[in-house]
Parts: C-alpha cells; structure tokens; sequence
C-alpha cells in the first residue's frame, strides 16, 4: 500500500489515463480526488473506485475557471486533510476535441483558444491554487502531463504542441525551482501513442507498437512514489522511440 494515507486530486478524472491514475492510486491505499466537467462520467467513476472499497470524492467543475479550481482544493483539504499529489491529466487535442479538421489557418481561433486554456491554464490554475497548500504542509508531487507532440509539433493541433511544449519545458522546471524550498516536486510524464484511443494505433514507434495506457500510470506512480524521490524538474517522454525515429512518417 505505497500511497497509504496520502491525498492524490486527478485533474481529467473521469475518463482515459486520469481514471486509470484514479484507480491505481486507490488500491495502492491512497485517498483520490477525481475533477472533471463530465458530471455523469464523473459519477460512474467515483462510483466504480468507491465500490473497491477505498476513499474517493469527485467535483464537477471546469478548471477554466480559476474559483473553482480554488473550490475544488478546498472541497479536497476539507474532506482529506491535505493534497500529496496532484495529477494534470485534463486535456486534448483541439481539432478532435472540437470537431475541426482543417488546416491551422482555416480553423476558428477559439478552437486554439480552447486548447491554450485548457491544456495549459488549466495545469497552471491548478498547479498554483495546491502549491499553496503543498507550501504549508511542506511537501508534495505535481505531475503534468506532457505529450510527444510537444516535442515534435503539430501542423493543425498548433494549440496543443505549444501547451504541452510549455508544460513540459518552462512550467515544470519553474515550479520544481519554486517548489525546492517547501519540499513539493514537479516533473512531467510525456506519452507518445497511447491506446486510450484506436486512432493512435497507427502513429510509428520504434517499437512498433502504441503503449498501454498502463505503461504510462505506471510511470507515474513510480515518480510519486518512495522511489523516485530523487526524481524533480524533468520530463520522460514514454514513447517507445519515436521521438528519435529518422524517419517517423
């Protein structure tokens, strides 16, 4: 039970790898806080968890906005006592999110709007309204979720590699550098293909294959965790090679 006692708030929490980070972290003995806007999906989530048994709560809420960003830490430290870990799990690429498939300059401006927000704003919102407890408490983990793409770039999602580009890069290193003196880590956990989706079976790896999307909690629970103590200020791109493919296609 590695993460007995501990509180861990799950930003996307209701679906993909945040719900999946969700139920790991519950059998490990940790107290899960699931955030999402979906409240259906939400429900059935925390449901599911509940029924382990283990200690799990959910706030609906769209972590655009910032008072409710503060409202769910509170909700969290009300109920739980303190936030050990924090998972930015919430996003995604804003030509599949909002159904808009053309090139770069023939989509809306809000669909890159969307994604700023979300992807990036949102992980800063909530990176900054639990370092504030992290802060007092004198300790804590903040994981972002990068991606490839923030590596390579994209042609049409140019909302989503220039957030997850920021996440993984100035946002991380930054808080780690803040976070030092209080105990609280940051570090970046980047996939490339990962089989929450079909369509991602089809992007090139090294090793030949998209992951699953076990592989990529598993790296985050090692992170959290006693064993990677030592672990701040960095991102691991999880990507079966792509990244240094010569000729990715």
């Amino acid at each position: 039970m590695e993460f007995q006692n501990k509180t861990v708030l799950i930003t996307g929490g209701a679906s993909g790898m945040g719900y999946l980070c969700g139920q790991c972290y519950a059998k490990e003995g940790a107290k899960v806080v699931l955030v999402d806007v979906n409240r259906e999906a939400l429900d059935k989530c925390v449901a599911e968890i509940a029924a382990y048994p283990a200690e799990v709560m959910g706030v609906c809420i769209d972590i655009r906005d910032y008072s409710k960003v503060v409202e769910a830490r509170d909700m969290a430290v009300e109920r739980f006592g303190s936030i050990d870990i924090l998972v930015n799990c919430a996003g995604g690429a804003e030509t599949r999110v909002c159904n808009a498939h053309g090139e770069f300059h023939q989509n809306p401006i809000d669909i890159y709007d969307f994604s700023i927000d979300v992807n990036l704003k949102g992980a800063i919102y909530f990176g900054h309204a639990v370092m504030a407890q992290m802060a007092e408490q004198k300790s804590g983990v903040i994981i972002h979720m990068g991606s490839i793409t923030g590596e390579e770039g994209g042609s049409t999602n140019v909302g989503y590699a220039a957030s997850k580009s920021a996440l993984m890069n100035g946002v991380t290193k930054s808080i780690a550098q803040l976070g030092a003196k209080y105990n609280v880590r940051s570090v970046c956990i980047a996939p490339g293909p990962v089989l929450t989706r079909p369509g991602m079976a089809s992007m090139k790896t090294m090793a030949g294959r998209a992951a699953d999307p076990q592989e990529i909690v598993d790296m985050i629970l090692y992170v959290t965790s006693k064993k990677g103590e030592f672990i701040n200020g960095t991102t691991f791109l999880i990507d079966g090679g792509r990244n240094v493919m010569f000729n990715k296609g």
